[in-house]
């Protein structure tokens, strides 16, 4: 298992660079949203809140729901740590009872730990105005860690690219045999459950309807900068056309969308 994981203050700083250097930027380069004190911003799946550091820091006003008390917990110490104003709550966010409406919306690396996404996707069609952008990003399932076996307890698990392919019985078994925990091989079985795929994406959008504004796919992964000291690569535009074999390539897939008019 990796150091940042475990080191909650490194992950927030990591987070919060990612944010800076690509996502924010993203957003201002691809809508015509303006950053400022009248921008209300809510993370969902917020984690530590690293991603909303940089949104706090223009005067936005940010919220972070996560499920997790204690990601939360973390996320309002660190806040308070750097001076920052942020609200976090710890729910679920069928379960968030704000009415308001918010100008952006994110989940980074969180749809693809959910089960009923066209139910989560409803929900945040209600918190967002008609002129609203919803910023998704998830690994695609098929791509060398989109089983997230890099949290492995196991050295060899968390470093071993496209294991999570692998049948669920033969997978299972791998993991016994390698001694992995109990708790973490369930992790890994809900992750390939609930996982992610580009054309699952696309036709989540379409069900819902929502409409993409944009889409990015990353080859290597702007946050892999800050974890591994990999320069970001955007996907070759004639595979990312490819469906299917595009998932296998993209390490991170970035989508703006909004409501159809």
């Amino acid at each position: 298992m990796q150091e940042r994981h475990s080191d909650y203050e490194q992950y927030f700083r990591e987070s919060e660079k990612s944010c800076l250097k690509y996502y924010l930027p993203y957003l201002k380069e691809q809508t015509s949203l303006s950053m400022g004190n009248k921008i209300n911003i809510l993370e969902v799946g917020c984690g530590l809140g690293g991603n909303l550091a940089p949104f706090a820091k223009l005067g936005c006003n940010v919220k972070g729901v996560d499920i997790d008390s204690l990601s939360i917990s973390w996320a309002k110490k660190l806040f308070q740590k750097y001076n920052l104003d942020g609200t976090f709550v710890s729910c679920d966010i069928h379960e968030y009872k704000d009415c308001s409406n918010y100008q952006i919306i994110m989940l980074h690396d969180a749809i693809e730990h959910i089960s009923n996404k066209k139910k989560l996707m409803l929900r945040l069609r209600e918190l967002l105005p008609e002129d609203g952008v919803l910023y998704i990003a998830f690994p695609a399932w098929c791509m060398p860690f989109g089983g997230h076996q890099q949290v492995s307890r196991t050295k060899f698990v968390s470093r071993c690219p496209f294991i999570h392919l692998l049948p669920q019985n033969v997978f299972v078994w791998l993991l016994r045999h390698l001694g992995e925990p109990e708790a973490v091989i369930q992790d890994f079985l809900n992750i390939k459950r609930t996982r992610m795929s580009i054309q699952q994406f696309q036709r989540l959008c379409t069900d819902t309807d929502f409409e993409v504004i944009h889409r990015r796919l990353y080859f290597i992964n702007p946050h892999y900068e800050m974890k591994f000291g990999l320069k970001p690569r955007i996907l070759w535009g004639c595979i990312s056309s490819i469906p299917y074999v595009r998932d296998f390539f993209s390490t991170s897939c970035h989508y703006l969308i909004r409501k159809k008019s």
